[in-house]
């Protein structure tokens, strides 16, 4: 199990700012004088703040906050420790103060056509995607695909994408890697909890050779019918974002990473008028 710290969801919520600053200080595997001289304080200011003995500014938590990389979500946390507002806003994905980010997601997942590309929240569940996904999940239970669909369990999940995936072992152990730096970065007790709970979960031994030693990428190798298709996957994010909701989502595309495969995501798609 890995370790997690006292977060907006966590019972500890009387923690001083001071303990939480330190947490994460530790997380990020800096000592005090070097997260001081990030800041541009004195270490023995920041040692009182850790300890209580001296009460930082608003100014001054958000500016650590900002030298440890903290998550938008938590760095209220951090505020609220110290006696201040919460800065950063929490709307839903369908507030009108979000719609420019709601088009430019639907006009990445559109354009990213004929190969399937989706958006998913801080806990991997699906937000949206294009019409290229949803053939490639033809035949999976609906009870898989319910609210909310979690495409990490999804990819894991025996009566899932698992037996559909040529490199099983390969590709989980991706997954597995992407979503422990995840949870080292942000400390999210519900992604700790997805993390423990796919680790569980046995994956057969490689049946397959390991990819090419030419290969750009680790490629997800999928069954569609009585073909392979292989992807390579990018991520993005949107820059500089002060909304919570916003900072959390990302859009996950998928390349064609051979000829075949190309040429198949078009004919599919050609197939969808």
């Amino acid at each position: 199990m890995m370790t997690q710290l006292a977060t907006a969801s966590s019972p500890a919520k009387s923690i001083h700012v001071g303990a939480h600053l330190r947490e994460w200080r530790q997380r990020r595997h800096l000592s005090q004088l070097d997260l001081a001289g990030d800041a541009e304080i004195s270490a023995r200011h920041l040692s009182f703040v850790e300890t209580g003995r001296a009460a930082p500014s608003r100014d001054m938590v958000l500016r650590l906050a900002e030298r440890l990389d903290v998550p938008l979500r938590e760095r209220n946390v951090l505020l609220v420790a110290a006696g201040f507002a919460p800065a950063f806003p929490n709307r839903p994905l369908d507030d009108p103060a979000l719609k420019a980010a709601r088009e430019a997601i639907n006009i990445v997942l559109k354009a990213h056509e004929p190969y399937p590309a989706l958006a998913v929240d801080r806990h991997w569940n699906l937000v949206s995607a294009n019409r290229m996904v949803a053939p490639l999940l033809a035949g999976i239970s609906p009870d898989l695909m319910g609210q909310p669909f979690n495409v990490m369990r999804l990819s894991f999940h025996p009566e899932g994408l698992a037996p559909r995936t040529v490199n099983l072992a390969e590709w989980c152990a991706h997954l597995l890697e992407r979503l422990h730096r995840q949870c080292e970065a942000t400390a999210d007790p519900e992604l700790v909890k997805l993390y423990d709970d796919l680790k569980a979960i046995p994956i057969p031994a490689r049946k397959t050779p390991a990819s090419a030693a030419d290969s750009v990428a680790i490629p997800f190798q999928m069954r569609f019918g009585g073909d392979v298709l292989s992807f390579i996957s990018t991520t993005m994010i949107f820059g500089t974002p002060v909304d919570i909701t916003l900072s959390e989502i990302a859009l996950e595309t998928f390349f064609p990473a051979d000829e075949f495969t190309s040429a198949k995501m078009r004919e599919i798609a050609a197939g969808l008028g």
